[in-house]
């Protein structure tokens, strides 16, 4: 009987499936991140891991379970926690869940566009403090949104999701990504290619929606922030390396952009208490694709690709 290990528990449906396809499964049931020392055991002894972006699956791991370990399974579109390179050299798949959670991400996205841009956060917090005593002029002004300008750095599934969405604001949507999209699709999504220094300089709003690689790591940095606009507000749903957090704190803290709305940060799940600190900042603990439907769905395509996987097939979203 094949088995299957799940370093930390995901919605139920995963294990339901694999359970009727006659797995072994064991889940971590503890409110904890497994140390790497475990991880290597569970390499070891099982067939498939079912893994976190959490989890450092590194050629230690991948070497610890060549001899039996078929399948990483990782519960996430992104796998930059896993060495890709090291597991095909050992002949195990690596899978993520790709496209289910792009509706999800795109709408915390705007979601956190929104609440910067209007100071959501900041006044609910005054009213409930019993602050508010009447409609003042200058209470809590924002920044409007229908016909400005939004950068996305990345134009991937989700990247084309918030471009989408932006359509119905009327906004000028700029994009930047390695390799142009068609005409056809440029036109269809009404987006116009601009390189990084362009998106940068024009854009009211930035969202980066691009995965981490050595050209991603640090994208924004002093450079570009010095180029960009003092009421420019930056949305990351991605991952937080892609933007120097330090420079990005020093830029808030001056008051040289207008604020940020994050998801993910540099060394997550460490957020830095000068970002803590900054009302101009709405703080999400990497909930992007946190709604039932799309956990649910990602915890379906998981199963789906270790039974492929198990099965000797080569799994409908292996990675490499």
């Amino acid at each position: 009987m094949a088995k299957v290990a799940f370093t930390y528990e995901i919605p139920e449906i995963a294990e339901k499936i694999l359970l009727n396809e006659g797995f072994d499964v064991w889940v971590n049931r503890e409110d904890r991140t497994l140390t790497h020392e475990e991880i290597i055991e569970l390499a070891k002894k099982n067939d498939a891991l079912v893994t976190l972006l959490s989890d450092r699956i590194d050629e230690e791991v991948i070497n610890a379970g060549k001899d039996k370990l078929k399948v990483i399974s990782n519960y996430a579109v992104g796998y930059n926690n896993i060495d890709v390179g090291a597991a095909k050299e050992a002949g195990i798949f690596v899978t993520n869940t790709p496209g289910v959670l792009s509706d999800a991400t795109a709408d915390l996205a705007w979601a956190l566009l929104f609440a910067v841009a209007r100071k959501i956060i900041e006044s609910d917090k005054f009213v409930r403090e019993g602050k508010f005593i009447g409609w003042r002029p200058k209470l809590f002004l924002g920044y409007d949104i229908k016909g400005k300008t939004l950068g996305i750095i990345g134009m991937g599934r989700i990247g084309k999701e918030m471009a989408k969405r932006a359509k119905g604001f009327e906004m000028n949507v700029l994009y930047n990504k390695r390799n142009k999209l068609s005409e056809r699709e440029e036109k269809e999504l009404g987006v116009k290619y601009a390189t990084l220094e362009e998106l940068v300089k024009i854009s009211d709003y930035i969202s980066l929606h691009t995965p981490l690689t050595d050209e991603t790591y640090h994208l924004l940095d002093e450079k570009e922030f010095s180029m960009m606009k003092p009421n420019v507000i930056i949305i990351n749903t991605a991952r937080g390396p892609v933007i120097n957090e330090k420079v990005l704190i020093k830029y808030l803290k001056e008051g040289k952009i207008a604020g940020a709305g994050l998801d993910v940060y540099e060394e997550e799940p460490k957020v830095p208490q000068e970002l803590i600190e900054l009302d101009n900042v709405v703080l999400t603990p990497h909930t992007g694709s946190a709604t039932y439907e799309t956990r649910d769905n990602m915890a379906k395509m998981v199963a789906e690709n270790v039974i492929s996987a198990l099965k000797g097939e080569v799994p409908p979203n292996n990675v490499y």
